[in-house]
């Protein structure tokens, strides 16, 4: 029988909004496994709704640059906080960046070009060495239009361009670049908030929706739905998910009605723009995600230093 800590108990509620007890016994009927017992509470049920764990793992900053109809987002990590406020750290990221922006996202590329007389991975080196804690550029993306505009949003921003949540979304269209430009910005916002997994039903990969139908027959099943049925509820099931997690079917956040997709503000915007207006793609870069941080027990460790020997 896996070993249930009180942490993992507490990570699973945080993560569906499930009751302790539920939580627990999900853990337990799972042997410990994180996402089969999210599954287990949803098809119980018990969980509020389809979410991952998604805690911030690491410190660092996201870096975004944006020039004219194209864009890019890194990730560089440090081991804490206290250095995003580093100027030597910020220079690094946005220098990350920059030569992102003019040799693509491979990050060994990015590592070997040379800036100046030394490296992007000797200018890592020293920042190291001078700042005394270890740094990494983890991942890079990239968007680019033929015509139209990057829309672009920097959460929690240090300085220009640099913050902990990083959103670029492509708008290929003819129209007006100032009202493009200010609608971008909107649709960058919303991404950073409501997080789509993809741009629409046809972008999410076949697993996830897998697994959702997998999830969503095995509860009705439960809930004693006739069998000859659940195929149909569970295709509705996948609309309402659709509705939930991709970015054009997702209620549009500066709607105040709450009624209206993405993707019908934009068509609306279309007027005000001056032409079509094609959302091509997004990229979300949050610091952290999908990385797991180890979590000390700071009292317990000031107690071992000061207990004698």
């Amino acid at each position: 029988m896996a070993n249930i800590t009180a942490q993992m108990v507490k990570e699973l509620r945080e993560s569906t909004g499930a009751g302790m007890m539920d939580c627990k016994a999900a853990l337990n009927e799972t042997a410990g496994d994180m996402a089969q017992a999210q599954d287990w509470l949803r098809k119980k049920g018990l969980s509020k709704a389809a979410k991952k764990a998604g805690r911030v793992a690491a410190e660092g900053l996201i870096g975004v640059k944006v020039k004219g109809t194209k864009a890019v987002v890194v990730e560089v990590n440090s081991e804490t906080d206290f250095v995003a406020r580093n100027d030597l750290f910020q220079g690094l990221v946005l220098m990350s960046a920059d030569v992102a922006f003019d040799v693509g996202t491979d990050v060994e590329k990015i590592k070997a070009t040379k800036v100046g007389s030394i490296t992007v991975a000797d200018a890592f080196n020293d920042t190291i060495a001078k700042i005394g804690e270890n740094m990494t550029l983890r991942r890079a993306a990239s968007l680019e239009v033929s015509k139209g505009v990057i829309g672009q949003y920097v959460h929690t921003a240090v300085s220009e361009g640099l913050g902990k949540i990083g959103v670029i979304v492509g708008l290929e269209s003819p129209g007006n670049v100032d009202e493009l430009t200010a609608l971008g910005r909107q649709l960058a916002m919303h991404v950073a908030s409501s997080n789509p997994i993809a741009l629409d039903a046809s972008g999410v990969p076949a697993d996830v929706i897998k697994r959702e139908k997998d999830v969503l027959a095995d509860k009705f099943r439960q809930q004693g739905k006739p069998e000859n049925m659940i195929e149909k509820i569970v295709e509705n099931g996948l609309k309402t998910f659709y509705k939930e997690q991709t970015f054009l079917e997702q209620p549009f956040i500066f709607d105040d009605s709450g009624k209206k997709s993405v993707a019908q503000a934009v068509k609306e915007a279309e007027g005000k723009v001056g032409g079509p207006i094609k959302i091509t793609g997004f990229v979300r870069y949050a610091l952290g995600e999908g990385i797991e941080k180890q979590e000390s027990d700071f009292a317990a460790e000031v107690a071992a230093a000061v207990k004698p020997n």
